[in-house]
């Protein structure tokens, strides 16, 4: 192996999916983690078709501390120089306020977002450490930024997020190994799919009478960081629809 490796969560939909996609035309070899197992084969199958690439495919959940620990570090020593990693697994469940939170939800998002962030950089960066080199990306929002009625636990778990780009930063200052965070507005994917449990029809009403963000705007962003020269590090990007000024104001027509 040759090219150079890129590691992303999440890759089966939204951002990770427009990830995998960019990565591959720069002809970077991909591993791609992911619970639905049936996506995963038709975009290994499409981008190694497409690009001449070669990739691994991981079915597991980053929440899964055993699981997904084991399956990365199944992975042959060639595929453990990992240059690039794109910690983009993530989601919002509900919106409700406080008192009347679903705890199941609660527990979903901040073993996803958080736990599972952490478990998959465990391992990453020890790789990383050896061999003092790498780029860890994490996937943030704005609402880890600001908070926003009824984000209560959500905007947690991305406040948490930024803290620990900033952390990480400093942890593995010593080993030449750069972090950045990507933090989106607002991006029609899966997200609100998922957020709002299934309801298509409340999840679009959330971007009607906007032109929100699309995934590969935030790829694109994402290519750029991990593009710049070894000397360079984009610490921190905030990126917006021109019509959202902030987390919870937007311009509509």
């Amino acid at each position: 192996m040759n090219s150079k490796i890129a590691l992303i969560t999440g890759a089966t939909s939204g951002i990770g999916a427009a990830c995998a996609r960019l990565f591959a035309q720069q002809g970077y070899d991909l591993i791609l983690v992911a619970r639905r197992a049936n996506l995963l084969e038709e975009i290994q199958r499409e981008l190694e078709e497409k690009y001449q690439i070669t990739i691994k495919s991981l079915v597991g959940d980053v929440r899964e501390k055993t699981l997904i620990t084991d399956l990365l570090e199944s992975l042959p020593a060639e595929w453990k120089k990992v240059d690039v990693l794109i910690n983009n697994a993530g989601l919002s469940q509900g919106l409700d306020s406080i008192d009347q939170g679903d705890t199941d939800d609660w527990d979903t998002m901040i073993d996803t977002n958080v736990k599972g962030l952490l478990y998959v950089t465990k391992v990453v960066s020890n790789w990383m450490i050896s061999y003092k080199a790498g780029h860890i990306i994490n996937i943030g929002s704005i609402a880890g930024k600001e908070v926003y009625p009824n984000g209560n636990v959500y905007c947690a778990t991305k406040h948490a997020v930024d803290a620990l780009n900033k952390g990480m930063r400093m942890d593995l200052l010593p080993h030449g190994i750069k972090v950045t965070a990507i933090n989106p507005g607002m991006v029609e994917t899966e997200f609100s799919i998922v957020r709002f449990k299934g309801d298509e029809q409340r999840a679009k009403s959330v971007y009607q009478g906007l032109e929100p963000l699309i995934a590969a705007d935030i790829a694109d962003a994402i290519w750029f960081v991990a593009s710049r020269p070894a000397h360079v590090n984009i610490n921190d990007m905030l990126i917006m629809p021109t019509a959202q000024a902030s987390a919870s104001l937007t311009y509509k027509k």
